[in-house]
């Protein structure tokens, strides 16, 4: 007797809704809860397993909610943490103040309370290092910037010193150990993606990497012997800091895409 066809595989509805770049698994548990998923014509329960033949509709309400989310981009300073408080230091999103707009921006939004409920980074800028931040609501966005399968750029600044040499330390750094930073080294037991890395200046590298582990600069850094004294964030994909003053915000703008 012929064996019995496998199953036909399925995935969670979340992560179905996730994967078709509608919106995050945590956004897609929120449209779930409140009814406006249905899946063949029946209002989804949660944890509800979907296959490939499945037919999904999104309820207008959920896109409507989407148009309404924003993103922010702050040029946080050195002394902020990215995400939650900590060790007593305030996170970044407590500078998203209505003094704090940046009067250049050409956004005619205007800040509401609303706008601050859920509003979370998406992607690290660790306390001592400055440049852009982003702050979104909108779980898309933070998928394409954080999500496993992100390969957004991000460019960097990176004031360093080698051991005693703090000018003209171009000079004095190997040419090999440039390469290796390039590509060849490994953090946490895992090898780093290729980087984009060149000198800026004799004193200040720039960096453009694709991947965001913890510290992951100063820790590439220090296993060549280079010690980051400044670090600055200037690029996420297609948007640049630009003008956008230490510690005020903008809004991103209708147009702008990562």
């Amino acid at each position: 007797m012929p064996e019995p066809a496998a199953p036909a595989p399925t995935t969670r509805l979340n992560k179905r809704l996730a994967d078709l770049g509608l919106c995050s698994r945590r956004e897609a548990d929120e449209w779930i809860a409140r009814g406006w998923v249905r899946v063949n014509g029946q209002v989804a329960p949660m944890g509800l397993q979907v296959g490939a033949d499945d037919r999904i509709d999104v309820d207008p309400k959920a896109r409507g909610q989407q148009r309404q989310q924003v993103t922010i981009l702050l040029h946080k300073p050195v002394g902020y943490v990215s995400g939650q408080a900590e060790d007593g230091h305030q996170p970044a999103v407590t500078l998203v103040q209505q003094r704090t707009h940046w009067r250049g921006d050409p956004s005619r939004q205007r800040l509401a309370p609303q706008q601050l409920r859920g509003l979370a980074p998406a992607g690290r800028l660790d306390i001592d290092s400055t440049g852009l931040l982003v702050l979104t609501q909108d779980g898309r966005v933070a998928r394409q910037l954080i999500g496993e399968d992100s390969g957004v750029e991000k460019e960097y600044l990176v004031r360093v010193g080698y051991g005693a040499v703090l000018t003209d330390v171009q000079s004095a750094f190997p040419a090999a150990q440039l390469a290796r930073l390039r590509h060849g080294l490994s953090l946490d037991g895992r090898p780093l993606k290729p980087a984009q890395v060149e000198w800026q200046n004799p004193e200040q590298l720039r960096f453009v990497l694709t991947e965001g582990k913890k510290r992951q600069i100063r820790r590439m850094c220090e296993l060549v012997g280079l010690k980051v004294t400044g670090l600055k964030r200037i690029r996420i994909g297609r948007v640049v800091l630009g003008q956008l003053p230490l510690g005020q915000w903008r809004y991103l703008g209708e147009h702008e895409v990562f």
